[in-house]
């Protein structure tokens, strides 16, 4: 691997020009092709193998041309103090308004609040409801921006007027805020840490350029594979941090081969050698907990993960190859490790030694040495103190954001209280109740029973009257509850609900189906939950098989593994303790506590884990390194914090400022995401990977590299620590030749 690696980085090189051209070239295309591409809204959301989804399809094939899955909007008027309103005025205006909605496009109904009962008892709040013919995530932007103009004549007219309803959902886009101040801090490390503007400006090039190719192609595709505007999101997420560090990591590499003395094409290889192994593999990582995505079997997020690790295929192949094109355009505005300006003659002269520069400690060698005279100590109070806040998340609700976790400021979250004070906290979570009477010998009675024996059930408040089909032989049934849509005695009516279809099954031969947006979200959510273990399984095993592969060590991937689970643990312990019970939550703008977004932990656990594996792998490798080339196992510690400590902080503090960025948006469920990759990084960048890691290793010695010999015989050699460079150096040095070529080749 490395063999093959330095090779390409030297061939990258020497051939800057047309390694260049080929990425220009992919970036021209792939912009063509999304400039050129229909438009396509976000993927329509399914959730295969669910009740919700049963019934949903059921309705689809009973009650044809009625949009089951359709959006739905409210236009919520209130009346002024003093009126009511039923009275002429006020219902003039009502009348204009649903008039004006009826002909809009997409719509398939809209109710006059005066004829459905749509009026609360004190006369202050009606509402009209609209009906569209496609998902919420799937609607045009002028038909969302028609229903939200819809009240202004009402408005005018002195209604307090708010829109609600899932029809004003979009694809969970992050505000490019929150993208360029993670890119501002991003290039402020990277100067700081490389030393130089231009040394700086390379990864952020090739990350914009990696993630301009992934971005555009799924846009290209977008159409013809049913990609949505979330599936871009998360790949411009992921695809821009990984793109940021894995050209770090080289450049930074790039910078230490320098300072060895080595001539720039030869430094440039071996840094893709070294360092571009590992990236490999630490893609490798992230390509697997993304993809294994598809393991919970959920459509929209198979796309996401699928489209994300395609990004970051893409992020690897360029710094693999014009990371060291662009160093070949670079020249000496690099300058090595260490050197100061004045002082670059003397540095290429030899003048300043190996031996010599080593001598001097950074502030990865001192905490590394400082770690291991006291590895007890350290590891105790990293795991103390991780499992302290990781207490929190055995207290984890799950649920799904609605209107009522919305900002108080925008109209979705005044709509939504102003139903509840006018009809109560259930009107926004309506329960729909799907009736499958094809096999009864008497559906009407069928659909009788089913509304008589769900008004008995606890925390019932209204039952509308079976609608059948034009058949006769399925009915739905509006159930609204007493409590709200996210509330945990919902959910316990749900499946009160579920529990007595079998004996209604069983006396009548009909089926009993539960549905809605509130059920779909219970189902969600029970979807996520029941693949949690099997993904972590299927991600955490394969990712432990490559990493034996990469350390040739059963211990290191052992610690690697539970030191993730122990980060992500933490993390979600943080987001239960802000996002839940509420604490601190003012610093970052939570204006309204609730259950924890169902995909939160799975999503943590697919993005943090590959994220994690990259930092295990560029620190713990460098140790390899030195490990195999003859130091101690404390030795080995030092040196792998020396040359890589100062890089992987970088990294985790561009990931955490990608990440970080999105908490001042307005939406809770992109805030409580970047909330939480944040936190995660933090926690397993410098508690797990910083302290946890080197006490570990300095506690397990020489034992920490053990591995079977029979495990050693069967496993490829892919040798990410580059001893065959090493090997190939004692054959030049004892053939005395190559040299010259190499010079020659630098002129090039």
């Amino acid at each position: 691997m490395a063999t093959f690696l330095y090779n390409l980085g030297r061939l990258a090189f020497r051939r800057r020009h047309f390694v260049a051209l080929i990425w220009v070239a992919l970036l021209t295309l792939a912009g063509v092709g999304a400039a050129s591409a229909p438009a396509a809204g976000t993927t329509s959301f399914s959730i295969p193998g669910t009740e919700a989804q049963k019934a949903f399809d059921l309705l689809e094939q009973r009650f044809p041309g009625a949009s089951a899955d359709g959006a739905t909007g409210r236009i919520v008027f209130k009346a002024p103090d003093g009126q009511k309103m039923t009275d002429a005025d006020n219902k003039a205006v009502v009348a204009k308004t649903v008039k004006e909605l009826g002909g809009g496009t997409e719509v398939v109904s809209v109710t006059d609040p005066f004829t459905t009962n749509a009026v609360s008892k004190d006369g202050s709040v009606a509402y009209t409801s609209v009906k569209y013919e496609v998902p919420g995530m799937e609607l045009a932007d002028s038909t969302r921006e028609s229903l939200e103009a819809a009240g202004d004549d009402a408005r005018a007219a002195g209604l307090t007027v708010d829109v609600g309803g899932d029809a004003l959902e979009a694809g969970a886009e992050p505000g490019a805020v929150g993208e360029i101040i993670g890119i501002a801090i991003a290039a402020v490390v990277l100067v700081i840490t490389l030393g130089s503007l231009v040394a700086a400006g390379l990864p952020l090039l090739t990350a914009i350029i990696g993630v301009g190719i992934g971005v555009s192609t799924i846009t290209a595709l977008a159409k013809a594979l049913d990609l949505g505007d979330t599936t871009s999101t998360l790949a411009l997420m992921i695809g821009l941090a990984v793109g940021i560090d894995y050209a770090l990591f080289i450049v930074s590499r790039y910078r230490n081969e320098l300072a060895e003395g080595r001539d720039r094409e030869e430094a440039a290889g071996r840094a893709t050698g070294t360092a571009g192994s590992a990236v490999v593999f630490a893609g490798l990582t992230v390509v697997i907990a993304l993809a294994g995505l598809a393991v919970v079997n959920v459509p929209m997020l198979t796309k996401m993960g699928l489209a994300a690790a395609g990004t970051v295929v893409i992020a690897v192949l360029i710094a693999l190859t014009m990371i060291p094109a662009m160093l070949g355009y670079a020249g000496r505005k690099i300058r090595p490790a260490g050197e100061k300006r004045k002082a670059s003659d003397a540095a290429k002269s030899g003048k300043q030694t190996t031996s010599e520069k080593q001598a001097k400690p950074n502030m990865g060698t001192r905490w590394a040495s400082f770690v291991i005279r006291r590895p007890v100590a350290v590891l105790v109070l990293g795991v103390v103190g991780l499992g302290a806040i990781a207490l929190p998340a055995t207290q984890l609700e799950l649920g799904l954001p609605d209107d009522g976790s919305q900002p108080t400021s925008t109209t979705q979250r005044r709509a939504y209280d102003t139903l509840s004070e006018g009809f109560g906290p259930g009107f926004n979570g309506p329960l729909m109740i799907v009736v499958d009477a094809k096999n009864s010998d008497d559906p009407t009675a069928a659909f009788g029973d089913v509304a008589d024996g769900i008004k008995g059930l606890k925390d019932v408040v209204t039952v509308t009257p079976p609608a059948p089909n034009k058949a006769g032989d399925t009915a739905t049934i509006t159930v609204i509850p007493n409590s709200k849509p996210s509330s945990t005695q919902t959910e316990d009516l749900v499946h009160a609900i579920r529990d007595t279809s079998s004996d209604i099954k069983a006396d009548t031969d009909a089926e009993v189906l539960v549905t809605g947006t509130t059920a779909m979200n219970i189902d969600f959510s029970q979807k996520l939950n029941d693949a949690l273990v099997p993904y972590l399984a299927l991600v955490v095993g394969l990712a432990f098989l490559l990493l034996i592969v990469v350390f040739r060590s059963i211990l290191v991937p052992l610690k690697a593994a539970l030191g993730f689970l122990l980060s992500v643990l933490a993390a979600l312990g943080a987001v239960v303790a802000v996002f839940q019970w509420g604490w601190l939550s003012g610093l970052i703008g939570v204006e309204e506590t609730g259950p924890i977004m169902s995909m939160m932990p799975i999503f943590m656990v697919g993005v943090v884990f590959g994220l994690a594996m990259d930092y295990e792998v560029f620190l713990v490798t460098r140790m390899r390194e030195a490990y195999v080339h003859g130091e101690t196992p404390s030795q080995a510690v030092v040196t792998g914090f020396r040359h890589s400590a100062r890089v992987v902080v970088a990294a985790a503090i561009i990931m955490m400022a990608v990440f970080g960025g999105f908490i001042s948006s307005g939406e809770s469920m992109i805030k409580m995401i970047g909330f939480g990759l944040a936190i995660a990084v933090f926690f397993d960048a410098f508690v797990v990977r910083m302290a946890i890691v080197p006490a570990v290793l300095a506690l397990l010695g020489k034992k920490a590299w053990w591995l079977p010999k029979w495990l050693d015989r069967a496993l490829p050699n892919v040798d990410v620590e580059g001893e065959g460079l090493r090997a190939n150096d004692d054959r030049t040095k004892d053939s005395g030749s190559g040299s010259d070529e190499d010079r020659e080749l630098v002129r090039v």
